[in-house]
């Protein structure tokens, strides 16, 4: 009965079911039993979950064929023994009860307190698996390294890691800790909940605290970028027009920001209004600075952003923390630049542009910035532009036109018989030719950079790629997701791989239990 009494008390301190204990223990006496009859014996306990009483069996299989003389017996042994024995039978014989001795009752507790211990990491682990983004309460209960475990009101430990705090925090015990769960991982030993304070979703979850509006889906948070400790922006959107989203946010004097501010050690915090308009959004996010002008690449995924001159340090930050809480908020490229850089590109642009134009089409400079006007930025788009459409400029005829469609595609026949011997001569294989993304000219500038071939180029860091086509020529950005592109095939190899060994292998199944069938 003693036994029972343990199992009760244990289940309920530790608040996992009473059976698994109970499983445990016999788990531990039939560890205690082998250490005492031998190891390779078939010895199983069993604990009565009313009184308490042990039961130690041995138990033997009655088999055709005897492999281990220990666990089993022939049929022929085991009718001597019992003389109703069939085949595949177990003979079972009583044990003495165990007196545990130091050594084996040692033993028996260590079964026992690691089956506990998984148990009750099993109970954590469905209890919050699906809490994952919840906004919870706890004390410090120890700090090693900078990380810091924390209790969870009793019923589990949390670890929030040195960078998951913020900034010149420091934690001792007892003190009292808010954060977001952001992993809840089952894991064979260690902490399995993980918290955070410098997560974004932390942030978002701070002001669906402390403004009702948002609580109650009135107000949305749109977006949430942050410089943990430092600074955040933070898009909100209304559903209701009356309600002015940036307003409520920030709350009578200041109120509703303020606490959430002072939750995050004083990270300053931006309350950005959301516009579908990502022009406007980014002249939002980038305020206090004034904007002139906003050119975007939607392809590139990237925006040029003018301002005057007296605005660039304000529109960049201290060490660019503006700009790139900006880009991080809209998920674009975000580049400041004065008027009169925009003004010096733009220049350059056009003569660039021109000069292409009078070289690549023999016509002078009049019909190059007439082009150029209407948006034509490369031969090719001439090329391709239906003639009906190259009428609609003013001072252009069907007989021009067509002359400068005519030139365009004798332009680019011989542009591909110069990229052809080019490729010859160097060795560029068809691979880099055919990949999508790549120029004629960076072609050919990979190919005198020694890069010949599509793994050649999978193989570059970004900035060894910025260095090999020349300084201005590619942004850091752009260079990883060219790498990036060039590495598709190999995961898409592997995947094949992968899925034609899983195919082989139901095939062998298949023809396994096509023979068993057939036997």
């Amino acid at each position: 009965m003693e036994l029972v009494q343990v199992a009760d008390t244990v289940a309920r301190e530790k608040n996992i079911d009473r059976e698994i204990v109970l499983e445990a223990m016999e788990e531990a006496i039939q560890k205690a039993g082998r250490s005492k009859y031998g190891h390779d014996h078939d010895i199983r306990a069993h604990i009565d979950r009313k009184n308490g009483a042990i039961e130690l069996k041995r138990y033997r299989e009655v088999v055709e064929e005897v492999e281990d003389e220990v666990q089993q017996l022939t049929l022929v042994e085991a009718q001597r023994i019992k003389p109703d024995a069939q085949m595949g039978d177990f003979l079972i014989d009583e044990l003495p009860p165990l007196d545990f001795g130091r050594i084996a009752a040692q033993t028996a507790k260590q079964v026992i307190v690691q089956k506990v211990r998984e148990a009750e990491r099993a109970r954590q682990y469905l209890e919050f698996k699906d809490r994952v983004g919840e906004v919870i309460n706890g004390a410090v209960k120890r700090v090693e390294y900078g990380n810091v475990t924390v209790d969870i009101g009793g019923k589990a430990e949390a670890v929030m890691r040195r960078d998951e705090c913020l900034p010149r925090e420091h934690f001792k015990n007892g003190d009292r800790v808010r954060a977001i769960i952001y992993d809840v991982r089952e894991e064979v030993r260690g902490p399995q909940i993980f918290l955070s304070r410098t997560h974004p979703d932390f942030m978002a979850k701070l002001f669906q605290q402390e403004v009702p509006e948002i609580y109650d889906g009135i107000i949305e948070i749109r977006g949430v970028a942050r410089d943990p400790g430092s600074r955040a922006k933070i898009t909100v959107y209304s559903n209701d027009h009356t309600i002015d989203p940036v307003g409520a946010c920030v709350g009578m004097r200041g109120s509703r920001v303020q606490a959430v501010v002072n939750e995050l050690q004083g990270e300053k915090i931006d309350i950005v209004p959301f516009s579908e308009d990502r022009a406007s959004l980014v002249i939002n996010a980038l305020a206090p600075a004034q904007v002139a002008k906003v050119v975007m690449d939607e392809d590139k995924q990237r925006m040029d952003v003018v301002v005057p001159d007296d605005q660039l340090s304000l529109a960049i930050g201290r060490r660019g923390q503006n700009v790139r809480l900006a880009s991080m908020l809209l998920g674009w490229d975000i580049d400041i630049m004065t008027e009169a850089e925009e003004s010096e590109r733009r220049a350059e642009e056009f003569k660039t542009r021109s000069t292409l134009f009078m070289e690549a089409l023999d016509v002078d400079d009049v019909i190059a910035h007439l082009l150029i006007a209407e948006g034509f930025t490369s031969v090719e788009e001439i090329a391709e532009t239906p003639l009906d459409e190259l009428n609609q400029i003013e001072g252009f005829e069907e007989e021009i036109s067509q002359e400068l469609i005519n030139r365009a595609d004798a332009w680019l026949e011989e542009r591909a018989k110069e990229l052809a011997a080019k490729q010859a001569e160097l060795g560029i294989a068809d691979d880099l030719m055919t990949m999508e993304g790549l120029t004629p000219d960076v072609i050919i500038k990979l190919g005198e950079g020694g890069i010949k071939t599509r793994d050649d180029l999978a193989d570059l860091a970004s900035d060894e790629l910025v260095e090999v086509l020349g300084e201005g020529k590619m942004s850091t950005t752009d260079a990883e997701k060219l790498i990036m592109k060039a590495r598709e095939h190999w995961f898409a190899d592997q995947a094949e791989s992968a899925e034609n060994d899983n195919g082989g292998d139901e095939a062998e199944a298949a023809e396994k239990a096509e023979a068993t069938g057939n036997a």
